[in-house]
């Protein structure tokens, strides 16, 4: 069974950084692409960032390309989503998510999900 626990979320000011979290089941860490998702509010979720689980190759949303980044711990587990320069419309719900299958496609969306973490609130505002 997948587990995904997000962790990290805050209120930021624009410009600011945040650094969200997610430690993954074992079962999942290796064998699996993992990725990030957002949600605003009356909006709908778009993926955001894919690491694959063959190569690490990185996949992003062309909003967040050169801001963010997703990075993965293989010792402990943990995925990573570092966001520099933040932005009002960066706002939203995060969640943390596994894949069906090991690889990305570039774009994220449209890569088969699995499982989902249960969500950190990250607030851009002055």
């Amino acid at each position: 069974q997948v587990q995904l626990v997000e962790s990290g979320g805050g209120l930021v000011q624009p410009g600011g950084s945040l650094r969200l979290s997610c430690t993954v089941s074992a079962s999942t860490r290796r064998s699996y692409g993992l990725g990030w998702f957002r949600q605003a509010p009356g909006k709908e979720r778009e993926g955001v960032a894919c690491l694959a689980g063959t190569d690490s190759k990185t996949y992003y949303i062309n909003s967040v390309k050169g801001r963010f980044t997703i990075s993965r711990d293989t010792a402990t587990g943990t995925i990573y989503l570092q966001m520099n320069s933040l932005k009002p419309e960066d706002t939203g719900v995060y969640y943390c998510a596994a894949a069906v299958h090991p690889v990305c496609d570039p774009i994220v969306a449209r890569t088969p999900w699995r499982a989902w973490g249960q969500g950190a609130q990250v607030t851009v505002s002055s």
